[in-house]
């Protein structure tokens, strides 16, 4: 039989019989869920996904966002028996640079992967395209009676070849949308669909020219020339209160955006900082997205998908904005870099600057770090040379650093009943006398952190957790600060029922105002506190009225330390600097000396003559003495040796395994489980268990096991044994894991 009769008989048996059938495929979806990794679905015959693709999947009865995976699936599966994908939405899939930075996240946090890639598609609503929007274009033309509204509209509409929204035409033109629809109606007007408007504007690289000089210039053209040279790069700027450093990453910014790159820019308290989005738009025409937990949620779909889409070209957020599926990411730049609120203790345990080095490394592209008081980490690795360290040591326009000393307490004690020595008091007299400001930092919630009965000594604890009760005088509550249970004020003790004994214990920012009002009764004074009423919205109108030199004197918490410029600001006094010396953490001397140097570097940013006074019962200690002599090299390199000595991170690895339980015993006898599971290897041991400093949380019983190794102990190995091989989680368990933890209660 020739060739040409071959092909004849088999299009005729292809014909007359069935088609095989198509073979189905399977793909590996990450749920957010907490199981250990992806789960097989099948992909209907017509739909077309790819690693990356966002979709809609069943899991049991209910539906959930997933995000189709890299790997192999079982061969052992019947495909025929998987269930099949129901959906999957129409955006960019997530790129393979950011499924591996969620693959690396989860693998060093122990996290389930699919929780850590939850994170990253946390704007559901985002997933499909924004609608068009309706506009209308003006055709030309009269309407058959031109009324004097009518007129108006052809005016407005006639003046720029524009589309207009409806609601829009008819508010500027004055007139009801009625007259509007008329006009369509008669042909004036057509009805067309243009793109939704941008989140925000596209940031001008060269929009200003910037302000900056001498080490400023040097410093930005130094951090400028290892963007040009591509690849990845780490840069810590390490610059004294005042010196410049944002206009410096300013700079770097500018040249990615040059460059056709994204950035973006964490900030440890974004949705506090409205200074920073204004000083944003000045140098680049335009703000940034914003991302943080206040941003509201049509706000946050609108950024998310201007993210993925690369329309959003500059983002400034919280930590959580580390996860946004960039485009075309090319920078990121972390503003302090050393504060403890880049750490999240919910869910997935994990810290924003050094995850965000991860993912600079893994997307081979520049990193900068940014702080007047770097962490003692970042420091070890810009003496490593890991590291580039850019120093700017003196403040912008040479303007002085505030002058500190310290007050001796024991010394200068207060009055009776106050908190406040002479010698503070007449500081703060003389800087309003002078029309400046006074800040005054406690780093203490509420009215008194404890209130007792003076008759039998009752204290008011916590019923769900081991914490005393904080008085907060303008609410006239006393609340729990670890799990917000909370009561009215009582006039009588509950245990001896003696009315008016009830006394105030230690002062917080409430106290200090009552003591301030005292001494200062003209004096206007504003209260900056995380929980007083009105939110974020209250707290930056505050902040602006402080800049605006609206306010004599500001008593606050840490709030005030995040980099607020307030130009009046010629006084500090730390009301007790001892406050942050006085636990067991390994990083309490580190955090006081960060803390109180950024406090007293609100003083004199504007080059007026300024001040710090630091209220201390210990006035020889390192931290003090490093702090008023100016010396903060000596403070690192004493810090450092002795990190290095107990081989403390960076020089050794911490993990932290948090065992809870309804019941004291169930808690204490699955930690001592997990601790006889532990495998013996060298360089590592395990401490504890122990109950938890806070011992009872949520009504919950708490015991601690910290493991210790050396930097090259493969940590998540042995974790990961230890909890293979120890006791099954029953009835009420719960294990917390955080490695590299930055809370020791």
């Amino acid at each position: 039989m020739g060739k040409d009769s071959s092909d004849l008989l088999g299009s005729l048996f292809g014909e007359l019989l069935p088609e095989a059938p198509a073979q189905v495929r399977v793909v590996p979806v990450l749920v957010p869920l907490p199981v250990p990794g992806a789960y097989s679905y099948a992909v209907p015959e017509g739909m077309y996904v790819e690693p990356g693709s966002v979709v809609q999947v069943p899991v049991g009865p209910r539906q959930h966002i997933g995000v189709v995976w890299d790997g192999e699936n079982d061969d052992k599966l019947d495909p025929k028996k998987l269930r099949p994908i129901t959906l999957a939405f129409d955006c960019p899939p997530l790129s393979k640079e950011m499924r591996d930075f969620v693959d690396w996240v989860s693998a060093y946090t122990l996290s389930p992967p699919g929780l850590v890639a939850r994170m990253a598609i946390r704007a559901p609503a985002a997933l499909d395209p924004e609608p068009m929007v309706e506009a209308l274009r003006y055709l030309g033309g009269q309407p058959e009676r031109l009324t004097p509204a009518r007129a108006r509209v052809l005016d407005l509409a006639g003046e720029e070849e524009i589309p207009w929204t409806r609601s829009g035409l008819a508010h500027a033109a004055g007139v009801s949308m009625s007259v509007i629809d008329g006009m369509t109606a008669q042909g004036i007007f057509e009805t067309i669909f243009l793109p939704p408007p941008p989140v925000v504007a596209r940031p001008d690289p060269d929009y200003a020219a910037p302000r900056i000089e001498g080490p400023q210039k040097e410093a930005a053209a130094e951090i400028v020339e290892s963007i040009k040279a591509g690849g990845f790069a780490a840069s810590l700027i390490d610059g004294v209160t005042g010196s410049g450093k944002t206009e410096v990453y300013f700079e770097a910014i500018a040249e990615t955006l040059r460059r056709g790159k994204q950035v973006l820019i964490l900030l440890p308290e974004i949705a506090l900082t409205s200074a920073f989005l204004e000083r944003f738009e000045n140098r680049f025409g335009a703000k940034p997205g914003e991302w943080h937990s206040d941003l509201p949620p049509r706000m946050r779909e609108k950024v998310w998908r201007g993210v993925v889409t690369g329309e959003v070209r500059v983002v400034a957020g919280a930590r959580s904005a580390l996860f946004l599926p960039f485009e075309e990411l090319g920078l990121i730049i972390i503003d302090e870099e050393h504060d403890p609120a880049y750490k999240q203790e919910d869910r997935v345990f994990y810290n924003a600057r050094d995850m965000a080095v991860v993912r600079a490394r893994i997307g081979d592209f520049p990193i900068v770090l940014v702080s007047a008081t770097p962490s003692v980490e970042s420091q070890v690795n810009g003496l490593s040379g890991r590291y580039t360290t850019v120093h700017l040591p003196t403040r912008f326009g040479d303007a002085a650093l505030p002058d500190l000393h310290l007050v001796d307490m024991r010394r200068h004690p207060p009055q009776r009943g106050g908190f406040l020595s002479p010698i503070l008091l007449r500081a703060i007299a003389k800087t309003i006398e002078r029309k400046e400001q006074a800040l005054l930092f406690l780093n203490r919630r509420g009215y008194a952190p404890l209130t007792l009965c003076r008759v039998c000594g009752h204290r008011f604890q916590c019923p769900q957790c081991s914490s005393w009760l904080v008085e907060h005088r303008f609410k006239s509550q006393i609340q729990c600060h670890q799990c917000g249970y909370h009561e009215h004020t009582p006039e009588a003790c509950p245990e001896c029922g003696t009315l008016d004994h009830l006394v105030a214990c230690g002062p917080g920012v409430e106290r200090i105002a009552e003591e301030v009002e005292k001494h200062f009764p003209d004096a206007r004074t504003i209260v900056m506190s995380s929980d007083l009423l009105g939110g974020v919205k209250r707290m930056r109108l505050e902040l602006e009225a402080i800049a605006k030199g609206e306010a004599d004197i500001v008593i606050g918490t840490q709030l005030v330390a995040k980099g607020h410029n307030f130009p009046l600001m010629t006084l500090v006094g730390i009301v007790d600097s001892d406050i942050g010396l006085s636990n067991g953490d390994p990083r309490a001397a580190e955090r006081t000396f960060q803390l109180l140097s950024q406090v007293t570097g609100r003083a004199g940013r504007t080059g007026l003559k300024s001040h710090g006074l630091l209220q201390t019962f210990q006035p020889q200690h390192p931290v003090m003495q490093a702090i008023v002599s100016g010396d903060a090299g000596a403070f690192y390199e004493r810090e450092i040796a002795e990190r290095e000595k107990a081989i403390l991170p960076p020089f050794g690895r911490l993990a932290s395994l948090i065992v809870s339980a309804d019941t004291r015993a169930d808690a204490e006898t699955h930690a001592r489980g997990l601790r006889a599971a532990a495998p013996r290897v060298t360089g590592i041991s395990v401490l504890g268990p122990a109950e938890a400093p806070l011992a009872l949380v949520r009504g919950r019983h708490r015991f601690r096991l910290l493991v210790h190794g050396r930097r090259n102990s493969d940590m998540q190995a042995f974790l990961k044994a230890m909890l293979a091989n120890g006791p099954k989680q029953r009835g009420s368990v719960q294990i917390q894991l955080d490695v590299d933890p930055q809370s020791f209660l």
